[in-house]
């Protein structure tokens, strides 16, 4: 199975590559005081626990996203979630259901009851051939290209501690999941061999990371899959990186800009 984000990676590869040919041939509340108003030990009781927090809608978390202009050195669809590969939101099952959350993650889809939900793809820029360049420089650039880590990034809002919730089943699924487990979409299976704790990422109130190896059609060498999640407040940024034929890399500087627009 190629999974969504091994579908938009292979869009958005293809068309690095495409373009890089191209070169060559042609050249994101107020503080209560103790004792401010007086009551009765009832009423002091009934009021002391703070208003349920309220989650941001799919309006609200797409204007929160990060932009182009401040990922200059990364190319961003801001797909929000209308131009996603379809695929992204097709329904996954896994053979553990406490896996399931890993998937959702993968693909930035609604997990749980969500007030509101977006998403957007951002790939590193692979540098282009210079002008006359000879024709191993030319396979070169385009080999890095095809190496290229792509991205999903999503954000999740929720009611209550819906967002506690959700880095609490990522952080068990970690655990549960480790020995792997095997994922299905449209009938297709991906077979994941293990997981365990990803490079460390930081921020917001929660931040959590774990690392997939994929066995993509039954290829001998797995594929590193990382999934970070970062919650501040009751809204959580997931991020899902993924490389085709290099290295997969901590798209860092995507994750702290992402957090850093995180209310």
């Amino acid at each position: 199975m190629r999974t969504a984000l091994v579908r938009r990676g292979v869009v958005t590869v293809s068309a690095v590559s495409l373009a890089l040919l191209a070169t060559a041939c042609g050249s994101g509340g107020d503080d209560t005081k103790d004792g401010a108003k007086s009551g009765t030990k009832k009423e002091t009781e009934s009021a002391a626990p703070a208003a349920p927090a309220k989650g941001r809608t799919d309006a609200e978390l797409k204007g929160l996203l990060v932009t182009q202009a401040e990922l200059p050195d990364h190319k961003l669809d801001p797909t929000g979630n209308s131009g996603v590969d379809q695929s992204a939101d097709a329904p996954v099952e896994t053979d553990k259901p406490e896996c399931k959350v890993l998937t959702q993650v993968h693909a930035a889809q609604k997990i749980g009851s969500p007030t509101g939900n977006a998403r957007a793809v951002v790939s590193a820029k692979s540098e282009k051939p210079k002008p006359g360049a000879s024709v191993e420089e030319q396979m070169k650039a385009i080999e890095n290209a095809l190496g290229v880590t792509v991205s999903m990034v999503g954000l999740h809002s929720y009611d209550g501690k819906g967002a506690e919730e959700l880095t609490a089943s990522f952080k068990n699924a970690g655990e549960a999941c480790a020995g792997g487990f095997t994922m299905t979409s449209n009938g297709d299976k991906t077979k994941v061999t293990s997981v365990k704790e990803g490079p460390a990422v930081t921020g917001g109130d929660e931040a959590l990371s774990l690392e997939l190896a994929l066995d993509l059609e039954g290829k001998g060498k797995p594929t590193a899959l990382l999934l970070s999640v970062v919650r501040k407040g009751n809204t959580v940024a997931s991020f899902s990186a993924l490389s085709l034929v290099g290295k997969t890399v901590t798209p860092t500087a995507v994750i702290n800009t992402q957090v850093k627009k995180l209310p």
